[in-house]
């Protein structure tokens, strides 16, 4: 038996295992001398059956299973032990011609990683505080949200719901045929609907009005016909309602508004970390040059498709181009391998971090909130599926990298406007 090494990147390896019918035989006779026992043949007692008979009956399909159990007994002890594969391990060729063995693998290892000097970094951050024109805006929101659209015999305004008929017309004026929606909602609060707004504005139901749009050197031509028309009727901010719109925390509108703006302040906050991880991720990566594992990375691919399917309901839509959508992801599965292997090196530079019980109990409350459950109820689940709780750990885990982080790199504190610019200004540049 032989090993052959082959270096294709600084990471990635092409692993040759040679062998001969000589090494594979002590497999092969333990095999042929537990399976003859159990073979019955016309003819034979049971166990009885001559062995050359048996080798010529089902020795193919012995040896191969021999061989793959050969396999992977040489490559778990002695490439595991030797390389430390990450990622995938691929396949690329498998031989068994004229007692001659050669199988080829793809493997990753783990790539080298240099910290570079976190408090060179700069990360730009969101911070805001909730405003109380923004609690107004929220409050005002939830009473119309808690209202009735009612239809009303009067004249169309900007506060006006409508149904209509939309016909699309030819340059003539004449509709198209089978080119109309029926029954179509058009709110004329909304922004979208102002071109509606400024052609329907003091119509009433049952009056038809056509329409002409210009939009980037493109007509269109359309007829309404109002149907309907609504107003809408404002729910009343009594105790009733504090206590439905603040699941009973609330029953004054003092306590309302508390209610409200805690409830937003904890969105913002909330977001501005999240805004956070990925930026200093972003960062981080971008500063350090190193090469990942192809075969990492394309296990990383291979999840986004089955993080899709799981959407799909385990099934992909017919005809979806797995192999287009991994190359469109190929980017993002590269820059999650490099911050995979920069974790764990951050990991190893901030040992101090421990995950206490403590820990464990309040991530679990707060996800047991996410999904509507008490906190013993999710932790009797974790209790009984203890991968779920290693990833549960982990989530810790990162939290406190990157709590970390946040006392390393420089921060830049953007107002959630002026945060919303730059983001809008890195995807241009993308």
């Amino acid at each position: 038996m032989e090993i052959k090494v082959k270096d294709l990147t600084s990471v990635d390896k092409e692993i040759t295992i040679l062998a001969n019918r000589e090494d594979l035989q002590p497999s092969f006779d333990e095999a042929y001398k537990g399976i003859r026992p159990k073979v019955s043949l016309p003819g034979f007692r049971p166990g009885k059956a001559p062995l050359g008979l048996i080798k010529k009956r089902f020795g193919q399909e012995i040896e191969i299973e021999e061989i793959n159990k050969y396999i992977q007994k040489i490559f778990e002890t002695k490439v595991v032990e030797d390389h430390d594969p990450v990622g995938e391990t691929q396949m690329l060729d498998f031989q068994w011609e004229n007692d001659e063995l050669e199988v080829v693998f793809k493997i990753g290892t783990k790539p080298e990683v240099e910290l570079t000097d976190l408090s060179k970094l700069k990360v730009v951050g969101m911070v805001h505080d909730v405003t109380d024109d923004e609690v107004n805006e929220e409050m005002e929101r939830a009473v119309e949200r808690e209202g009735n659209w009612e239809e009303v015999d009067t004249k169309i305004d900007a506060e006006s719901k409508i149904t209509a008929d939309v016909i699309s017309l030819d340059a003539d004026g004449n509709p198209v045929e089978g080119d109309q929606d029926k029954d179509q909602t058009i709110d004329m609060r909304k922004e979208s609907a102002a071109d509606f707004l400024s052609h329907l504005k003091g119509k009433k139901a049952g009056d038809t009005v056509d329409m002409t749009l210009e939009e980037d050197g493109e007509t269109d031509r359309f007829r309404v016909v109002v149907k309907t028309v609504q107003a809408l009727t404002k729910a009343d901010m009594n105790e009733e309602f504090f206590s439905k719109q603040s699941g009973g925390e609330a029953k004054t509108e003092d306590e309302y508004r508390s209610y409200i703006k805690s409830k937003m302040q904890q969105y913002y906050d909330q977001s501005a970390e999240d805004f956070f991880k990925n930026d200093v991720i972003d960062v981080i990566v971008d500063a350090h040059d190193f090469e990942v594992p192809e075969t990492f990375v394309s296990q990383v691919q291979e999840s986004y498709v089955e993080r899709l399917k799981q959407q799909y309901g385990n099934t992909l839509p017919e005809n979806f181009d797995t192999t287009s959508y991994k190359e469109e992801m190929a980017g993002q599965a590269a820059k999650e391998a490099k911050w995979y292997f920069i974790n764990m090196q951050l990991q190893e530079k901030y040992d101090d971090i421990e995950i206490t019980a403590e820990d464990i109990d309040t991530q679990l409350g707060m996800e047991a909130a996410r999904y509507g459950l008490t906190a013993d109820q999710l932790k009797g689940y974790y209790a009984q599926n203890p991968n779920m709780l290693e990833s549960l750990r982990n989530t810790i885990r990162d939290n406190k990298v990157f709590a970390k982080l946040k006392d390393e790199v420089q921060i830049e504190e953007l107002n959630k406007e002026d945060y919303r610019k730059h983001q809008e200004k890195q995807q241009e540049n993308q």
